[in-house]
């Protein structure tokens, strides 16, 4: 299983009264989701499964991928890493799952599922990490397969 944690790009500072889930992208966040879709989408199989928060700033972060996403609840910022990974269908699903979210939830994913123990690992706004999970010799792995930021691309 391939998994894909991509934190949503640069977002507004929340005004107040305003709901934070409505924050939506900067200009500046625009053209970092732009850059990593174009990289995310040259490397992405079809058959890829998108699951993304239903914060304004993450769907604004998928849409330029062109694909067909599902909303999921159980991304919404706040969440637990448990969730997450519950909702990916990890360790199980045999698909490349590609989560659009939120910190601190996605860097603690990844430090469980690449050291097995919860730390507050930072992923920086509009990069993706992704992850492989594999059998060699009998033994099951979690890899790093690449840590892409929307600056470097």
């Amino acid at each position: 299983m391939n998994l894909i944690l991509w934190r949503h790009a640069e977002a507004e500072i929340q005004r107040p009264g305003q709901d934070d889930i409505e924050r939506e992208l900067t200009a500046k966040g625009r053209r970092q989701a732009r850059r990593v879709a174009k990289w995310l989408d040259a490397r992405l199989p079809a058959s890829a499964r998108i699951l993304v928060s239903p914060a304004a700033r993450t769907q604004q972060t998928a849409e330029p991928l062109e694909r067909r996403f599902t909303t999921v609840a159980a991304l919404a910022p706040g969440r637990d890493a448990d969730e997450l990974l519950q909702a990916a269908g990890w360790p199980d699903s045999g698909d490349t799952v590609l989560v659009v979210g939120h910190q601190p939830t996605l860097g603690l994913a990844a430090a469980r599922l690449l050291c097995g123990s919860d730390q507050a690992w930072s992923i920086k706004k509009g990069a993706v990490w992704w992850l492989e999970r594999r059998e060699r010799d009998g033994l099951v792995e979690v890899t790093l397969q690449a840590v892409q930021g929307p600056a470097r691309i």
